[in-house]
C-alpha cells in the first residue's frame, strides 16, 4: 500500500504524494461499518496512517490522509476496546436481557425486560442489542 521506490526529482518537479493515508483512513472508516471486525479494520488503518506518514517523511514527499487515519484508527481502536470491556462487565445482564426479550409477548413485557436492565445497569438498552 506503500511506495517505498526511491525516485530522483528534478528540480522544479512536485514531490511524490504518498497514498497509504487514503488507505489507511479508508480502512478506518470500514472499521466503523462492520462492528465485528471494528477492532481490527481501525487497527490496520491506524498502523497504515503511520506508514505513509514514515515513507512519506523518508521521500520528502507528502501524505494526504495519513494524519485522519491515525486519528479515526485510533478512535476506532478505543472504541472497539470500550464495546469489548463492557460486553465481558454486562455479559450477565445483557444474557438476562436478551432471554427476557425473546420470552416477551407483548409490548408491556417488553418494556418491563427494558426497566429491569435500565435499573440494574443504568445503560440504554441499545447497548445490549434491544
Amino acid at each position: 500500500m506503500t511506495d517505498h521506490s526511491p525516485e530522483s526529482r528534478t528540480d522544479g518537479q512536485p514531490p511524490k504524494v504518498e497514498r497509504g493515508g487514503f488507505w489507511g483512513l479508508f480502512l478506518g472508516l470500514a472499521g466503523f461499518l462492520f462492528p465485528p471486525y471494528s477492532g481490527v479494520l481501525s487497527a490496520f488503518g491506524l498502523v497504515q496512517g503511520l506508514r505513509a506518514r514514515r515513507a512519506a517523511r523518508a521521500h520528502g514527499s507528502e501524505a494526504p490522509g495519513a494524519l485522519a487515519s491515525m486519528a479515526v484508527g485510533m478512535v476506532g481502536v478505543v472504541l472497539s476496546a470500550s464495546m469489548i470491556a463492557v460486553l465481558f462487565v454486562y455479559n450477565g445482564p445483557a444474557t438476562e436481557y436478551r432471554d427476557c426479550s425473546a420470552r416477551a409477548q407483548t409490548v408491556s413485557s417488553q418494556k418491563e425486560c427494558d426497566q429491569a436492565w435500565k435499573s440494574e445497569t443504568g445503560l440504554p438498552t441499545a447497548i445490549a442489542g434491544g
